[in-house]
């Protein structure tokens, strides 16, 4: 049996979640964003029918990001921030791997498989999103260059304009680990696109398909006499 509401509530989490992010100013709106990403990941794997092992980690990476937001919610520190932000990629990696293995055994295509590569997606976006906020938080100069350490708005905008290989342009890494981790970025997201797009043409079937085919089977051999 399917979770009720399945992928289409993880599809409104995720959106709420990205809500939250833009409007995260302040120490505690990085908590409440936290603990909102910690319910869409539980959300993700119970849909998903995770693997134990996945399920594992999840609960570690979730206890350690609850820890996290915890924390950077009494103390300002860019280590503890950063370390939230890490947290926060972790918890949006580890759901698209159990999506995309729920996608990979359904054997149609219906609203619940769109609605689930649609989140998978949604999700490696934001997992980038937050790991360049994890890096600007560490690294010694500004991700940005010219343009500064990014808002977690401007993060996550440059995240998808990477997964999607938009490259408007206007944002760039000025140096690695930022560079690298943008074209593991955009491989991924070309990737996964691949992938999604293969596997529901794969299981993809028109309306009377199979009548059309048993048709022209039947009417072949009347066609050779």
């Amino acid at each position: 049996m399917r979770p009720r509401f399945g992928y289409g509530m993880v599809l409104f989490l995720i959106v709420s979640t990205y809500v939250l992010a833009i409007l995260a100013e302040r120490r505690w709106a990085v908590t409440v964003l936290l603990t909102v990403q910690t319910v869409t990941v539980w959300q993700s794997l119970r849909v998903a029918h995770a693997r134990p092992g996945l399920r594992l980690a999840g609960g570690i990476v979730f206890v350690l990001a609850l820890t996290a937001a915890v924390v950077t919610a009494v103390a300002d520190t860019r280590v503890l921030t950063a370390a939230a932000f890490c947290a926060a990629a972790a918890l949006y990696l580890l759901a698209p791997m159990a999506i995309v293995r729920d996608l990979s055994r359904r054997n149609r295509v219906d609203a619940q498989a769109m609605l689930g590569a649609l989140a998978a997606y949604l999700l490696i976006g934001m997992a980038f999103g937050f790991a360049y906020e994890c890096v600007a938080q560490l690294q010694p100069g500004p991700l940005f260059g010219d343009r500064g350490d990014p808002l977690l708005a401007e993060a996550l905008f440059f995240s998808f304009v990477t997964v999607t290989t938009t490259g408007y342009g206007d944002l760039v890494p000025a140096g690695n680990p930022a560079q690298t981790i943008a074209v593991v970025e955009a491989l991924t997201g070309q990737l996964f696109l691949v992938t999604a797009v293969a596997k529901v043409v794969e299981n993809w079937r028109p309306r009377n398909w199979n009548r059309g085919s048993s048709i022209e089977d039947d009417a072949s051999p009347r066609e050779v006499r």
